[in-house]
């Protein structure tokens, strides 16, 4: 990651409604995979950090007392909220802040989890904060997930695969070759180095356990739109008054490659990283 980017409250503008759509969800089989290696007996508190939606806390909530999710987005915690109302989960409550802002008066959790976001924080600071919030049998969880695109491959599948290169070179040709992140750009991409940070802040392990992927799933012209719009390189607000006219040029290029508007991908395998305070 570039030195001099910093966070900024654009960084996901616009996209927390699309996320919730085009994201694929996590498989059911994630959360027994955590429930297995974590002895979860639905004791305890959970704090999940950089919460988006929803999508991991109300997956791992039935497992819980309590959770909590927390995000920077405001917009994401509306989804989240609205998503636990329809799915009647009464356990979660939502709070808009900054990973970087814990502990907020929050308490303490037996497990903190972390899915796609821990590398847009200021990793060490919210490693020391978060273990101090841990119960000392506790777990930090982090999910490696790529939710956004399947598995690339050439075996047939019930429809065409995305043209994800092509719907790249459509941003780039937008936004510019350089990855766009808020207000700043990612020549080098987002932040590496997480063993290091988190030995450094007291934590052991890791232990990791995998999920398998290789699940077919089917999406149209809309979620694959959603998809692009739920990055964090390719918010709506991005394209400003271009927004309009990219739309018109995405949705020609996925029409162009499946007729019938129907895609099919194949889902990745999940890691997970599992340390201990």
């Amino acid at each position: 990651m570039a030195k001099d980017w910093e966070w900024d409250e654009t960084l996901y503008a616009d996209s927390a409604p699309h996320y919730a759509v085009g994201r694929m969800p996590y498989p059911p089989s994630l959360a027994d995979a955590i429930r297995k290696e974590l002895s979860l007996d639905g004791r305890g508190r959970l704090l999940d950090v950089g919460c988006g939606p929803g999508s991991l806390s109300l997956l791992l909530a039935p497992m819980f007392e309590t959770a909590v999710g927390v995000d920077a987005d405001r917009d994401m915690i509306i989804q989240a909220s609205r998503r636990a109302s329809e799915t009647n989960a009464t356990n979660v409550r939502w709070r808009q802040l900054r990973a970087e802002d814990l502990p907020a008066d929050l308490g303490g959790f037996r497990v903190v989890t972390f899915a796609q976001s821990f590398h847009w924080m200021d990793q060490a600071l919210v490693a020391r904060r978060l273990r101090d919030m841990l119960d000392p049998s506790g777990a930090w969880v982090h999910v490696h997930a790529t939710t956004h695109r399947g598995m690339p491959g050439v075996d047939p599948l019930p429809h065409p695969r995305p043209p994800w290169d092509r719907i790249d070179e459509l941003v780039a040709r937008y936004l510019g070759p350089v990855r766009r992140a808020g207000r700043s750009l990612l020549p080098t991409g987002t932040r590496a180095g997480e063993e290091e940070i988190m030995r450094q802040a007291g934590f052991t392990g890791p232990s990791r356990i995998e999920v398998s992927g290789n699940q077919i799933v089917d999406r149209g012209v809309d979620d694959i739109v959603s998809v692009v719009f739920s990055l964090s390189s390719s918010t709506p607000h991005l394209f400003a008054a271009d927004l309009p006219t990219f739309e018109t040029d995405l949705r020609r290029l996925l029409m162009q490659t499946s007729d019938n508007g129907r895609f099919s991908e194949r889902t990745r395998e999940i890691a997970v990283v599992v340390w201990r305070p």
